[in-house]
């Protein structure tokens, strides 16, 4: 009996190297949107909230010192057991996969920041991930995805790059293939052997969300185009982010 293959990101977010690629990435930005959004959506203290694909855990603990219990839900052995580091009496942190439902009808709002959706390798996933975000939420409940735009990666995607960082070089090189934006990441680990990983992204745009999402009992309500929520323009609009109600 053939072994069951696993998905790219179940190996590659619990590697350390996975850290040290992505060290630079630009906190300060995220928590701009975060205060974007609570403003936009006029988030009272005291709210239950849901973060799919926490990472580390740093924005659920921002968003939790506005005022609000937050659970902070990713696959990533590695990256919860860092988030864990965090919790408190209104933070908390569990290994979980995003198809599963967790904790039903409980959240006032969630949250799937920074092209943390369209890993999976079959189409059905994401429907069933969808279902479980509105499963999840509260009536009356929203869900904001953020994503990337594109069309605009694909206009500017950089083919080929060499990262250096904490003494290890990144040969990284980017196409797009079968629908999906796919990096091949190479490097020597620290013991002197090759190593090699790849992201894929489904390059899904906003009409596909709406197909994605048109069975799970969420509505597509609004959709801004960047962390400042500028209106979403195809052609330019950095970012792809959208909000759901229940």
């Amino acid at each position: 009996m053939q072994e069951e293959q696993k998905e790219w990101f179940e190996s590659w977010f619990d590697s350390p190297y996975h850290k040290i690629l992505y060290k630079n990435r630009d906190t300060k930005e995220a928590k701009g949107l975060v205060d974007n959004l609570f403003r936009f959506l006029e988030i009272k203290p005291g709210c239950k909230i849901l973060d799919i694909a926490c990472g580390d855990g740093r924005h659920a603990q921002y968003m939790q010192a506005q005022g609000h219990e937050v659970i902070g839900i990713d696959l990533s052995e590695e990256r919860i057991n860092r988030a864990k580091e965090l919790s408190n009496e209104q933070l908390s942190f569990y290994r979980h996969d995003m198809r599963h439902i967790f904790r039903l009808n409980y959240f006032d709002y969630a949250f799937n920041f920074f092209t943390s959706f369209g890993y999976f390798q079959q189409y059905r996933d994401n429907i069933i991930a969808a279902e479980a975000f509105a499963k999840s939420l509260k009536p009356g409940g929203k869900l904001v995805i953020d994503y990337m735009n594109i069309s605009v990666v694909k206009e500017k995607l950089v083919s080929t790059e060499i990262l250096h960082t904490e003494g290890v070089t990144f040969d990284l090189k980017r196409s797009f293939e079968d629908g999906k934006v796919v990096k091949e990441i190479r490097f020597t680990d620290d013991q002197g052997k090759a190593r090699k990983y790849e992201e894929r992204v489904s390059g899904f745009e906003l009409e596909d969300f709406k197909e994605i999402f048109k069975t799970s009992g969420l509505t597509m309500t609004q959709v801004f185009g960047d962390y400042n929520l500028g209106a979403f323009d195809q052609a330019v609009s950095p970012r792809l982010i959208m909000v759901f109600e229940k």
